[in-house]
């Protein structure tokens, strides 16, 4: 088997708690360096700048950006044209255009683009996916709700321009929706909550359109007490599908059923070997289509100040 040399750029709360060991444990890489201003990963060689990094390690072909979205395109942009593979952590930029025009310069390049979607590698993704594959939906319900303190507590990236708020995680439930739902929605109208003293929404209720008159709404926000909740609910004619705990948990007609899987950072880091080794590309962002569209036509609503 051939070995990666594999460069983290990045190094938070989500690379360390998934992404380390997502590379740590997959033998198609090698975790060779990171690149972190404020502390990388011990025995791992580290760098200041993406840069810093391409310059000095020609031998690392692949790099995993894991930094928030706001300054991602520059770094992505400096991977491509330095010839390396490179995988975005969701959502893959600050702006659709970014994430097309990278697409566009690594096809020119000839490398590697992975625009990843974790929740899509829930272990009970796929077999929703297939069970409602050819079932006719009659409405969709999206409930992702949990406690912005508790997940991203200090994170002041969410609050400003491109940082997206609620929708970082709400993201994630577009994601796993438009993956295992086997019609088309568009979205038709929004109501996007903002603390009178942040940049970004702490909730948002969304409603779309579907064929054969489908109703579909979302709920997301970031002021949950006491748990989470993160919960598709799908009616079709057959029978109602419900995905709780993420995509974890599958049940159908009310009754669990058995999932399986590695999990979705072990099999992101699976998809991107494969790609890697087929010379192929993955860039969907029919996720963050969904999100500009609710900025687009969005309805504001102020309320009080959100203190972290």
């Amino acid at each position: 088997m051939t070995v990666t040399e594999i460069a983290l750029v990045g190094i938070g709360k989500i690379a360390r708690d998934q992404h380390i060991p997502a590379v740590q444990d997959n033998p198609a890489f090698r975790l060779a360096a990171t690149v972190s201003r404020s502390g990388g990963v011990e025995g791992v060689e580290n760098h200041a700048t993406v840069e810093a990094l391409l310059s000095a390690r020609p031998d690392i072909s692949a790099l995993s950006l894991t930094m928030p979205p706001g300054p991602r395109y520059e770094a992505a942009a400096c991977c491509i044209a330095a010839g390396r593979h490179t995988m975005l952590e969701k959502p893959p930029g600050a702006t659709v255009a970014e994430v097309l025009k990278l697409d566009r310069q690594a096809r020119a390049a000839g490398v590697t683009l992975f625009v990843t979607w974790h929740s899509r590698h829930a272990r009970a993704a796929d077999a929703a996916r297939r069970w409602l594959a050819g079932r006719a939906v009659r409405s969709v319900r999206i409930d992702w709700r949990e406690d912005v303190r508790k997940w991203h507590p200090g994170q002041d990236w969410i609050w400003r321009p491109g940082g997206l708020g609620v929708f970082d995680p709400g993201i994630n439930a577009l994601s796993l929706a438009t993956a295992i739902l086997p019609v088309e929605l568009h979205l038709t109208a929004a109501t996007l909550v903002f603390p009178e003293n942040r940049d970004t929404p702490i909730a948002a209720d969304l409603t779309f359109a579907g064929p054969e008159g489908i109703e579909a709404t979302a709920g997301f926000d970031w002021r949950e007490q006491g748990g989470e909740t993160w919960q598709i609910a799908v009616e079709t004619d057959e029978g109602p599908l419900v995905l709780t705990d993420g995509g974890a948990r599958l049940m159908i007609d009310g009754a669990d059923q058995p999932v399986e899987g590695p999990g979705e950072y072990p099999s992101l880091y699976r998809r991107f070997a494969e790609l890697i080794d087929t010379g192929a590309s993955s860039v969907d962002v029919e996720p963050l289509i969904h999100v500009a569209d609710a900025f687009m036509l969005g309805r504001r609503v102020t309320v009080a100040p959100f203190h972290d």
